[in-house]
């Protein structure tokens, strides 16, 4: 059975940085595409950045040049770095593969 568990979110200021971690179980990351999501209030689910089992990096614009996706594959972790965040970044960022979803992180910008 694949599990995923993120951890890392928190409350920062504009302008500040988080590290996310989706720690997986039940499949190698290098065997996947694993993908990282977030949900605003009131918004829908987006999809925010992809890594491929390649381990080639994608981002919608919005993100692209702030978070930076990576993976450990000892460590069967993949990892979101998201730097100069702005209030807009606020939401529940949840990583995604295989149709299993992990229990979300929440990240809170303040301006």
């Amino acid at each position: 059975q694949v599990q995923l568990v993120e951890s890392g979110g928190g409350s920062v200021q504009a302008g500040g940085s988080l590290n996310l971690s989706c720690l997986i179980s039940g499949i190698a990351v290098s065997e996947v595409d694993v993908r990282w999501y977030r949900q605003a209030p009131g918004q829908e689910r987006q999809l925010i950045s992809t890594i491929d089992w390649t381990g080639s990096g994608r981002y919608i614009d919005s993100v692209k040049g702030r978070f930076t996706v990576s993976r450990d594959i000892a460590k069967n972790t993949v990892y979101l770095e998201m730097n100069n965040l702005k209030p807009e970044d606020t939401a529940v960022y949840n990583c995604h593969c295989l149709g299993y979803w992990g229990q979300g992180t929440q990240v809170t910008v303040s301006s």
